[in-house]
């Protein structure tokens, strides 16, 4: 599918060099931005699943582990994603679990010299040591950030939206006051009177500018497909995004927008991998974890794995417009790792997936009166749809 969007001009040009400069050379992803509460109703994962992902931040990855799989492969073609999975993998087999906690709960550790030089860089990779060696002060809670939370690309611009919403001291109680809501009534009648202070000529452009996206990770194509295909564009599409999670969704446990607000995380709002109880679970599965420092493609033309859950995140999204080439092969790559009942999740920018070419889609079974009723439950609330398929009974790749 090419969209209106796919002409290459000197600008669009620009906005994917930039977009490039900022994923070649950072930490992009501190936390994981997709619900994986979804995720794990929609793939029934136990003790015989081989599960693909793409790493982001590895939080999801480690949800999936409480579901017991056999293995979950973790790839990622940048490795400062991959070194911060394997942080949280070593940080669970050898910590306590307050020091984990205080570690990715917090954010901050006060002893992360010693538990890091210690403890945890000994029994890590190379390419992890390469990153933590000089990034380990991330967790230092005396500097001017105070939490892991707020570093990163996505990081820092969650720290500047952090100091700009407490300028407004009245506008930071209000959000305080949402945050710890018990009912969706009480919420609605919060951000009622948060939005209006919300939504002004500065925010407005922040959300405009192309280095905003760039922070988040969401390149330009994908920018392009929300603002082609949403009446309100860009920026009326980030606002009824906050405002549906924010007055339909219950937020007191809705540990994406509390972790980004605030920079970290409670013991009552958190992801399932930092809850105490199962921490014994986690440290036993820790084993079970295979990171890989390639693209996904490279990844399935090496492998010899078959693949029963494939997650693909939203990666797929700029194929659509820019390299329908690469697309079609990681789908024919994707089948032959598969067997008959694989199940695949992605999600996707736009309000619908017509972008997988009739040769791949004829070998699968998708499932709309699933993913429609889970999509409205989404606690992030940011993806245009959500989509769910089962590899046929018959593939002949």
């Amino acid at each position: 599918m090419i969209s209106k969007s796919s002409t290459p001009t000197i600008s669009n040009q620009t906005r994917d060099y930039f977009f490039r400069l900022i994923h070649q050379n950072n930490l992009i992803y501190n936390t994981s931005w997709e619900d994986p509460r979804i995720d794990r109703q929609l793939l029934n994962i136990d003790g015989n699943s081989s599960v693909l992902m793409i790493t982001g931040a590895g939080c999801n990855v480690l949800d999936y582990l409480l579901d017991q799989p056999k293995q979950i492969f973790a790839v990622d073609v940048n490795s400062r994603q991959n070194a911060l999975l394997a942080l949280r993998l070593k940080a669970i087999e050898r910590l306590s679990y307050s020091d984990f906690f205080q570690l990715f709960g917090k954010g901050q550790h006060l002893r992360i010299r010693e538990i890091y030089h210690d403890v945890l860089r000994p029994e890590l990779p190379e390419y992890a040591r390469h990153f933590w060696d000089t990034h380990y002060f991330y967790f230092e809670p005396n500097n001017r950030r105070r939490t892991f939370y707020f570093r990163g690309t996505a990081g820092s611009l969650a720290w500047t939206v952090h100091r700009y919403l407490k300028r407004d001291s009245h506008l930071w109680r209000l959000i305080l006051h949402l945050l710890n809501s018990q009912d969706v009534g009480e919420q609605k009648l919060w951000y009622d009177q948060i939005e209006p202070r919300l939504w002004n000529k500065f925010s407005r452009q922040i959300v405009r500018l192309t280095i905003t996206m760039s922070l988040l990770g969401v390149p330009r194509p994908q920018i392009d497909l929300i603002k082609y295909r949403y009446d309100g564009g860009l920026y009326g599409f980030i606002r009824d995004s906050l405002r549906f999670v924010f007055t339909q969704i219950p937020v007191h446990d809705n540990y994406f927008w509390r972790v980004y607000l605030t920079g970290q995380y409670t013991s009552a709002c958190c992801p399932n991998y930092l809850k105490k109880e199962n921490y014994p679970l986690l440290r036993k599965m820790a084993g079970r974890v295979h990171i890989s420092n390639d693209t996904f493609e490279s990844f399935l033309e090496q492998s010899e794995q078959t693949i029963t859950h494939y997650n693909l995140l939203d990666h797929q999204d700029w194929m659509a417009e820019q390299r329908t080439d690469l697309l079609l092969k990681e789908w024919n790559l994707i089948l032959k790792n598969a067997r008959p009942g694989t199940q695949i999740i992605q999600r996707t920018a736009a309000n619908e997936l017509d972008f997988i070419p009739e040769s791949i889609s004829s070998h699968l079974r998708f499932h709309p009166e699933l993913t429609q009723n889970l999509h409205s439950t989404d606690r992030v609330g940011t993806y245009g749809s959500l989509h769910f398929a089962e590899v046929s009974d018959y593939v002949n790749i």
